[in-house]
């Protein structure tokens, strides 16, 4: 699920400040600690082959966050892909891989222990 900073509701709009916000963007009820996170990724860059043997071969951590800039396509478990842009929040459910179409700067929040498994994997796969 993404959403374009133009389509969040205006809640407060005084002079110096606008307040927007977007309800029910995703449920963290259950999830422990959350990781915040900053990750410079360039164009081409593609997920699918580091999350090889995760569960799905896809991340199984959920996502919330926000692209500073560039261009990514998401694909969920049902071949379902959603192109996420510049200045746009969003939120990744678990099972999911992702494609950078756009040189990118994110900045996201994770639950730590899966989001942890995750990039450790990675990691591994990378070292090879």
């Amino acid at each position: 699920m993404k959403i374009a900073k133009q389509d969040i509701e205006v809640k407060l709009e005084i002079p110096g400040a606008i307040i927007r916000q977007a309800t029910n963007f995703g449920d963290a009820s259950g999830l422990g600690k959350i990781s915040a996170e900053y990750f410079s990724l360039s164009a081409g860059v593609d997920t699918t082959p580091l999350f090889v043997g995760l569960e799905g071969n896809m991340c199984q951590s959920p996502h919330w966050g926000f692209l500073m800039s560039g261009q990514l396509t998401s694909t969920n478990a049902e071949g379902t892909q959603e192109v996420v842009n510049a200045n746009d929040l969003f939120y990744w459910p678990p099972g999911h891989n992702i494609l950078v179409n756009q040189d990118a700067e994110i900045v996201m929040f994770s639950p730590q222990k899966e989001h942890s498994h995750v990039i450790n994997h990675m990691i591994e796969k990378i070292k090879g």
